[in-house]
């Protein structure tokens, strides 16, 4: 994953999957990214932990995932590996 340069428009509405637990974690759509602000790269995900009805965030906590925590970028998703509590 290191050193490939994407576009945001090739990630957007790819699924997040933890490799660990195998648990779907959200939509890149609906996380935000930490990006270095000189080199333009990805340094994490911040996916929302808990979505209500309709997809609003209940509460404004999130899990930060380092972006080398990404193991495979797929045509429908990508998969990361966490061992953290979500």
């Amino acid at each position: 994953i290191g050193g490939i340069k994407m576009n945001l428009s090739e990630i957007a509405g790819k699924e997040i999957v933890n490799l660990v637990t195998g648990e779907r974690l959200g939509v890149i759509g609906e996380c935000d990214l930490i990006l270095d602000e000189t080199t333009g790269d990805i340094l994490a995900l911040l996916i929302p932990k808990e979505r209500g009805f309709f997809g609003l965030r209940k509460d404004k906590s999130v899990l930060e995932v380092p972006w080398r925590n990404v193991r495979k970028i797929g045509n429908d998703m990508i998969i990361i590996e966490y061992d953290g509590i979500y």
